[in-house]
């Protein structure tokens, strides 16, 4: 079996090291040529609940080394999937699987147009994972991996990808109801990732203080409302108490939209926060909480080239 891992972030990273365990060919693809070579020089080394050393990692900045792979990890942020779906569609072959492993809502259906609803698997992952550096990652949290196909379907590609996980000693979960799944973790991430960027607190932190607590209720709260409007099945009945247990088992983690901020570097709030303040509009629903963390994160950006002296 050869998986490609797209984009050597903090999960492609993470995932690479994990699936290594499992004896199979795993791959990165990135799209800055640079730094895969100096990636492919430096290794990847993973820290944290897994310690992995890859001294000689295979990566490429060029998809056609990649076409004879089996599967295809979509892990880049959420506004780059356009992108990647350009640079590797014509790669891709027909037997192979694109699995999301992405945050927010509509990449899954990007994916779908552009590699066929029977051949994209949508999942979402729990495992809390933070880049200290290029190449370097920390394992900061285990978390469950659920996964499904658009139309709730089974194939041979949930079996394979079950045997992968299993063989990397990666907890995994098969769904019928992928939009509940990706719904549920859009809710979670609502909860957690603006609040964490602002306040700059880990995931476990951000329990600490009631104050950050409350706005973490209301966040979920209004991304439950406006769910349920959509008539989306969320896959946990508390959805405030599932992010909070997130939180707990993730509490070393910087959550990925902190990990922007604090590198300077666009966050994927409109995929986030925003997704619920247009849905709910839309829908005759106020967000008053979600509309605020997206104003505060969007200053943030738009203030990254001005310092405090």
């Amino acid at each position: 079996m050869k998986i490609v891992i797209v984009g050597p972030g903090s999960v492609g990273l993470l995932f690479v090291g994990l699936f290594l365990k499992s004896k199979e060919e795993v791959w990165i693809l990135d799209r800055d040529a640079s730094r895969a070579n100096r990636i492919r020089k430096s290794g990847i080394r993973i820290e944290g609940l897994t310690s992995v050393k890859i001294a000689d990692p295979k990566i490429t900045s060029d998809p056609d080394e990649l076409k004879d792979s089996d599967f295809w990890f979509i892990c880049v942020k959420s506004y780059d999937t356009k992108n990647v779906i350009k640079k590797i569609k014509e790669c891709v072959s027909d037997s192979a699987f694109v699995v999301s492993l992405q945050n927010g809502v509509g990449n899954v259906e990007l994916l779908a147009e552009a590699f066929g609803r029977d051949r994209v698997l949508a999942g979402v992952t729990n495992m809390g994972a933070t880049l200290l550096a290029e190449g370097v990652v920390r394992h900061a949290g285990e978390g469950e991996t659920v996964v499904g196909r658009l139309d709730g379907a089974l194939c041979v590609g949930l079996k394979d990808l079950r045997e992968l996980f299993g063989k990397s000693r990666i907890a995994i979960k098969i769904s019928k109801d992928v939009m509940g799944i990706l719904w549920s973790k859009l809710v979670i991430n609502v909860g957690v990732n603006a609040l964490s960027a602002v306040t700059r607190l880990k995931n476990g932190k951000l329990l600490d203080y009631e104050g950050a607590r409350s706005i973490m209720r209301e966040a979920v709260t209004e991304a439950v409302k406006v769910a349920k409007r959509k008539r989306i099945r969320l896959i946990y009945d508390d959805m405030l108490a599932r992010t909070e247990s997130v939180c707990e088992a993730t509490a070393d983690n910087i959550s990925s939209m902190l990990q922007d901020v604090l590198n300077k570097k666009k966050t994927e709030i409109d995929f986030l926060n925003g997704v619920i303040v247009r849905q709910g509009e839309s829908l005759g629903i106020k967000t008053p909480v979600n509309a605020l963390l997206v104003d505060l994160i969007k200053t943030i950006e738009s203030g990254y080239s001005f310092e405090v002296k």
